[in-house]
C-alpha cells in the first residue's frame, strides 16, 4: 500500500533538487556573462574584466568609485557569492510571507 507521506516527501525532495538545479543554472549563466569578456583557452591571471558595483549598493558602479579589476575566477566566485546571498535573502522574506498568510488563516 502506498504511504501518502512518503509519497509527500519524495515530492518534497524532487521539487528541492529541480530548485537547486535552476538555481545553479542562473547563478553559472549569470556570472558567465558578467565575467567572462570573450572566450579563452583558460582563465588565467592575465585575462582581466571589470567587476561591478555589489549587489544591493545603489550607487551604479561608475559612481566617482575606481573600477575594480580581478581576474575571471576571482570576479566568478565574488558573483556567485552575491547571487546565493541575495537568493537566501529573498527566499527567507518569501518563507517568512508564507507563515504570516497560513498564521491569518
Amino acid at each position: 500500500k502506498l504511504d501518502p507521506g512518503l509519497i509527500m516527501e519524495q515530492v518534497k525532495v524532487q521539487i528541492a533538487v529541480a530548485n537547486a538545479q535552476e538555481l545553479l543554472q542562473r547563478m553559472t549563466d549569470k556570472c558567465f556573462r558578467k565575467c567572462i569578456g570573450k572566450p579563452g583557452g583558460s582563465l588565467d591571471n592575465s585575462e582581466q574584466v571589470r567587476a561591478g558595483g555589489r549587489t544591493g549598493d545603489p550607487r551604479p558602479a561608475w559612481s566617482g568609485r575606481p573600477l575594480r579589476l580581478c581576474v575571471p575566477q576571482k570576479c566568478i566566485a565574488m558573483c556567485m557569492d552575491r547571487y546565493m546571498d541575495s537568493w537566501n535573502t529573498v527566499s527567507r522574506a518569501y518563507n517568512s510571507r508564507l507563515q504570516r498568510e497560513r498564521a491569518n488563516m
